[in-house]
């Protein structure tokens, strides 16, 4: 007996009365609870976690079944039925919203199989349904630990208001997610959220990507074109990586905070926007302004309201729930058995200060799952990075390693196992060229002060 099974409660939907005995036998051999109808009419919608129904059924076909089901909550699997010759049907049925589907003669093994398939995966999607809703935070955000609830705490808090936030925290900590946060907790949730990164926009194309353009503005300007301002208006926009915003814009930049209004490439009208700015960076900003490098009132307009995005190594017991999270996801998609975070695997992870943050940890989970066989991932299939790494069992009278370092030491690591490819490394480390040669330099020349 197959108690597990026992709740299962199917819908046979079969017009021909021998073929549907034979699939409600054959069901309930498995201990399944089968319910079985005639009809589409018949069948009502009533609540079942899986529906096996024919296409051509007399009255409503089983192909209306498609989008009547995306109405019920919680909607059931569907594993449609059909002659061989309409298979070009039941792929575009799959397409539009389908499970899953057999073709006649029916094989009572694959329909075996295909129904315990569809078992399996509504249970994985309730456990990961209910995984999140323990763990989760604003935005889809994973994490229970003190650092993460002070942080929706003020997210909330912020959220409230309308001014600028300033939004600060190493590679990798999920700052686009503290945004998307803020903006959905917002009055303005209903509006667009735009997401932009300063870094990966070339400076020439800069004022036009945000203000707009008029046609024939400049060369190859045919067309007109609305900037991200007017593309957020009513909204959010966040500009990622803000501290790779050229001089000239960032005064432009300042000018909107202070008056809300915009002018497009080319144009002599001013247009006015409604835009709450959200700024997100890895970069000290306050050693950038005194650098030179970043405008002084612009900052201060920026941080009327700062929010800082806690490192991983900062979060504790939130390194297994991501992981478990990331596990989840990718067994959900791929479906290969593999559900479990080996006690030596957490172990190792734990003890690994995360660079990287959560996209590094979210990176070396998708890794170990490639290469695991077996239903739990181990220490052995981790990043050679991670396994390799040495515990620091440091006290308080010992000399403890500076972030900088552990900066230094990671991207060291990250550029051998590349072989020096600096493109492939910035990927790793979640940056783009341009801050790791600016990282490379100012670690160059910190290390020639220190000899000379």
């Amino acid at each position: 007996m197959n108690i597990a099974n026992q709740t299962i409660r199917i819908a046979v939907i079969e017009d021909d009365p021998d073929l549907r005995e034979l699939l409600v036998e054959t069901l309930e051999e498995q201990d399944y609870q089968v319910a079985s109808f005639g009809s589409v009419e018949d069948y009502q919608l009533q609540p079942v976690d899986i529906v096996v129904s024919d296409v051509r059924l007399p009255g409503a076909s089983g192909l209306s079944l498609i989008d009547a089901l995306q109405q019920v909550k919680p909607q059931p699997s569907l594993l449609l039925i059909t002659a061989f010759a309409t298979v070009n049907q039941a792929v575009e049925a799959l397409k539009q919203g389908a499970d899953d589907f057999l073709t006649k003669p029916l094989d009572i093994e694959h329909l075996l199989i295909r129904v315990q398939r569809l078992v399996s995966n509504r249970r994985l999607q309730q456990e990961v349904k209910q995984y999140r809703s323990a763990a989760e935070g604003p935005a889809g955000m994973i994490g229970q630990s003190r650092a993460m609830r002070n942080l929706y705490s003020q997210i909330s808090q912020i959220a409230a208001a309308d001014g600028p936030v300033l939004i600060q925290g190493e590679s990798g900590t999920g700052k686009e997610l503290v945004a998307k946060a803020l903006h959905q907790q917002s009055a303005r949730n209903s509006q667009r959220f735009v997401a932009v990164n300063c870094a990966g926009i070339p400076s020439e194309l800069m004022e036009s990507e945000f203000f707009g353009h008029k046609s024939g503005a400049f060369t190859g300007a045919n067309d007109a074109r609305r900037g991200l301002f007017m593309q957020a208006n009513g909204g959010s926009l966040l500009l990622d990586e803000i501290a790779e915003m050229p001089m000239a814009l960032q005064a432009k930049l300042l000018r909107v905070l202070q008056e809300g209004k915009i002018r497009a490439v080319g144009s002599d009208e001013e247009q006015l926007v409604d835009v709450r700015i959200f700024a997100a960076t890895h970069q000290d900003l306050a050693l950038a302004v005194s650098e030179g490098r970043f405008r002084q009132d612009l900052f201060y307009r920026l941080e009327t309201f700062t929010l800082n995005v806690p490192p991983l190594r900062e979060r504790g017991e939130d390194v297994e729930r991501l992981a478990k999270h990331f596990i989840a996801q990718l067994e959900q998609q791929q479906q290969r058995g593999i559900t479990e975070l080996a006690d030596d695997a957490l172990d190792q992870l734990q003890h690994y200060p995360f660079p990287g943050n959560v996209r590094e940890l979210q990176n070396a989970i998708e890794r170990a799952y490639t290469f695991t066989s077996s239903g739990a991932i181990t220490r052995a299939v981790l990043p050679e990075r991670i396994i390799n790494a040495q515990r620091q069992n440091l006290s308080d009278n010992d000399e403890w390693p500076t972030l900088s370092q552990f900066q230094r030491d990671y991207i060291a690591q990250v550029l051998a196992h590349t072989d020096g490819n600096k493109k492939r490394a910035a990927e790793i480390l979640g940056i783009t060229r341009r801050t790791l040669y600016r990282w490379l330099e100012a670690d160059q020349n910190t290390q020639q002060l220190r000899s000379e």
